[in-house]
């Protein structure tokens, strides 16, 4: 039998219903031709009951009479047992093309459906990057105009403004302070909660806690790394908000933390999309920018958690490991083989 070529685009603009349609009823060959034999293997039969005479028939009685008749019809349902077997193996071949072409269908509306979504979301999040940049920018600003405020001297009211400190033969010391040597170290609400990053435009505590982890050195460079890889991911169609990973306890993430690997922390690889898992591995193994930027933010993440644990309640851990950033980590932390 030919086999029809199947068009995906037509078996996926199809009903799922009509994939469960039945066989055809018509008359076949082989039902032509078990019907002849049939016929034929009975006339014989009758022919050679009533032909023959009866001393020269085998048996008597009720043996003979029951010989006899499996003789006749025994062949006979040999013949349509057969004719059964062969129209079940049809009918499976056929219901095998359907399903074929309706996954076939299925997977072709899924690609046609993730490919048009990709470009929503890619604006979305592109949008809430530049927001969460002009934000960075914004308060760069406002700490440059602070700094500079602070290094002038304060100055009598009555001073001229173009009178001059008096010269002096001792020069100027440079302390080099940072800024962030000064600042109060990062909450860890506002830390967490900007790992999570925006939930939208108008989400005012999510960027407020972006700027704060911003001015935190360690923090901006975590949540910068982390930022990449999202981007990367969702190119693939890959994005945290569909992911559903098993929560691991937050000892198992301290363990973690003090340096416990193997099957002891295995729990934190909690990620178990088979699409994702798959996405992502290949995406590591032929893309080294995707490689570069997956390593790095693991070492990042890995040098900040171990940092983070030590004063975090179970409560702050657990929050943590429920955000986009934690996701991500569990995510390609499998694919890395990091808890391994």
């Amino acid at each position: 039998m030919t086999e029809t070529p199947r068009d995906p685009d037509s078996a996926s603009s199809r009903p799922l219903g009509s994939y469960n349609r039945p066989v055809s009823e018509g008359m076949t060959g082989l039902e032509i031709a078990a019907i002849a034999l049939s016929v034929l293997w009975l006339a014989a039969s009758l022919m050679f009951f009533f032909l023959v005479p009866a001393e020269e028939q085998s048996g008597s009685g009720g043996l003979g009479i029951l010989s006899t008749l499996m003789t006749i019809f025994l062949p006979v349902g040999l013949i349509w047992a057969a004719i059964t077997v062969a129209r079940s193996n049809r009918a499976l071949r056929e219901e095998s093309q359907r399903l074929h072409a309706t996954i076939d269908g299925l997977r072709q509306a899924y690609v046609t459906q993730a490919q048009k979504g990709q470009s929503s979301k890619d604006t979305v999040l592109s949008k809430r990057l530049e927001e969460i940049a002009a934000a960075t920018k914004r308060t760069e600003t406002m700490l440059a105009a602070l700094s500079v405020q602070r290094s002038q001297p304060a100055t009598e009211p009555s001073a001229s403004p173009a009178s001059a400190p008096p010269p002096t033969d001792q020069g100027a010391l440079e302390l080099g302070t940072p800024a962030e040597a000064l600042s109060p170290p990062l909450a860890a609400e506002y830390f967490v909660r900007a790992l999570n990053f925006p939930e939208n435009a108008e989400d005012k505590a999510g960027f407020d806690a972006m700027r704060r982890a911003l001015r935190d050195r360690q923090a901006a460079q975590l949540i910068q790394a982390s930022q990449d890889v999202l981007t990367l991911l969702s190119q693939e169609g890959i994005y945290m908000d569909d992911l559903r990973p098993d929560m691991a306890r937050p000892d198992v993430w301290r363990q973690f933390a003090q340096g416990t690997r193997g099957r002891e922390v295995a729990a934190l690889g909690g990620v178990h999309d088979r699409t994702s898992l798959a996405l992502t591995a290949g995406r590591m193994k032929q893309d080294p920018i995707f490689r570069d930027a997956a390593h790095h933010f693991l070492r990042l993440f890995d040098r900040m958690f171990a940092a983070f644990e030590t004063d975090a309640s179970d409560a702050d851990i657990s929050a943590l490991s429920d955000t986009r950033t934690a996701r991500a980590f569990m995510l390609l932390g499998r694919v890395a083989g990091t808890f391994d």
